[in-house]
């Protein structure tokens, strides 16, 4: 089994796209032989998050949609069923790891929000050094500093599509609504002196490793599909 994710820049409103990709795209994601299917956008409910969205792309990424495949190669029919309800769509093949798991319900919106970062590598740093400062000492950092209770690290092997960037990373982490537009939820405490450690340690922590020139980051609701 092989895990493809894909960055969609869309057509329509978080809440047009949302239901598109739901009702439509799903079913033909699951006739081109995908499992295992979660559907992420920018929608209406995480709208208050915009201030914690770092935009990049030109139009920006407003949904990911991840499913698993028994061969990449079979793609075409899936990436044909999304294709409708993009401008641009960006495909890769990660690898999956989840340092905190969670059992959204199927069919319905996720609780919280899903943080969709889209991560390079540092350029003055190996790329073992890069893996290993990610998958250590920063899951060490994410998990004590911040509220998250959900933390997907998909690393990327190779890009599938001839659209989007280079991404070394897409990470997921799932945060209360309330963090969105509260730091002190965010960082998990009750006063600014404890947030601004916390702060730093992630500061700290992300600069070791990440082109933060290159980071994009984009709030979602997610919707697993099973």
């Amino acid at each position: 089994m092989e895990k493809l994710v894909y960055l969609l820049t869309g057509k329509g409103s978080g809440a047009t796209l949302r239901d598109s990709l739901v009702e439509k795209a799903v079913p033909g994601l699951r006739a081109g032989g995908a499992s295992q299917i979660a559907v992420n956008v920018n929608d209406e409910h995480v709208a208050h998050g915009e201030g914690v969205a770092i935009r990049r792309s030109d139009p920006p990424i407003c949904a990911m949609v991840s499913f698993w495949m028994q061969n990449a190669d079979d793609r075409g029919p899936c990436e044909a069923a999304l294709a409708e309800y993009a401008h641009t769509l960006a495909g890769y093949l990660v690898v999956e790891s989840r340092p905190l798991l969670h059992e959204p319900p199927v069919g319905k919106r996720a609780p919280g929000a899903n943080l969709v970062t889209c991560i390079k590598q540092k350029p003055d740093i190996r790329y073992d050094e890069f893996i290993d400062r990610w998958n250590n000492e920063h899951r060490k950092v994410a998990v004590e500093t911040q509220s998250t209770f959900a933390y997907v690290r998909n690393a990327v092997v190779r890009r599938l599509t001839t659209e989007g960037a280079d991404w070394d990373g897409i990470v997921e982490e799932s945060f209360p609504l309330e963090a969105l537009s509260d730091p002190h939820v965010w960082y998990d405490c009750s006063n600014e002196d404890e947030y601004k450690k916390r702060l730093q340690r992630m500061m700290e922590s992300v600069t070791a490793f990440l082109d933060l020139s290159a980071l994009e980051s984009t709030p979602m609701s997610e919707y697993w599909q099973g």
